[in-house]
């Protein structure tokens, strides 16, 4: 049996979770989620805890379970406390700043890149070099960030552009004089 499928999914207090017709629904104080439960797959529930069980065992049917044990459990996570993913600037001149319901990055090219927010999606800039992007859907607020670093990846000779909170940037050396 797969090791993360058959964890336990424990629910906090404020959030509802219901199975109809193929979709699962996960209600809670930050929102609501919705997704189409995996073949092979069926969700049981016993008072707070939720259970994720499997119909056989073909490969498959394996996989599916532990995918569909990690997406419900993500979810549950989503509607209650929230994702967030950090960004960091760097290079001189490259600055970031919120117009409205969009982000407007400074990037060193000729013109300023407009990123509008995605739905579901909050971006928030703090000091002009840091970029928090916040949302309930852990592949939405994953995804807004990867395009936002995808605009100006960061550079392997001097370290600039946008990487991500923690990321190492290995230097390379450049040209060796003579």
């Amino acid at each position: 049996m797969s090791r993360i499928g058959r964890k336990v999914i424990t629910l906090p207090g404020a959030v509802k979770l219901t199975v109809a017709d193929g979709e699962v629904r996960v209600k809670g104080p930050k929102g609501e989620l919705a997704r189409a439960v995996v073949a092979g797959v069926s969700i049981e529930q016993e008072g707070e805890e939720t259970r994720v069980l499997r119909s056989g065992d073909s490969p498959r049917e394996r996989a599916n379970h532990g995918l569909m044990r990690a997406l419900l459990a993500n979810m549950v996570r989503g509607v209650s406390t929230g994702f967030e993913r950090r960004l960091e600037i760097v290079g001189v001149g490259y600055k970031a700043e919120v117009k409205g319901t969009s982000v407007v990055l400074s990037l060193g090219y000729s013109h300023p890149v407009v990123y509008p927010f995605p739905n579901g999606i909050t971006i928030e800039v703090d000091k002009g070099s840091k970029i928090v992007v916040k949302g309930i859907d852990k592949e939405r607020v994953g995804q807004t960030a990867s395009e936002l670093r995808a605009f100006r990846p960061p550079d392997s000779y001097k370290g600039k552009g946008l990487r991500y909170e923690g990321e190492e940037v290995r230097i390379k050396a450049g040209k060796s004089g003579q």
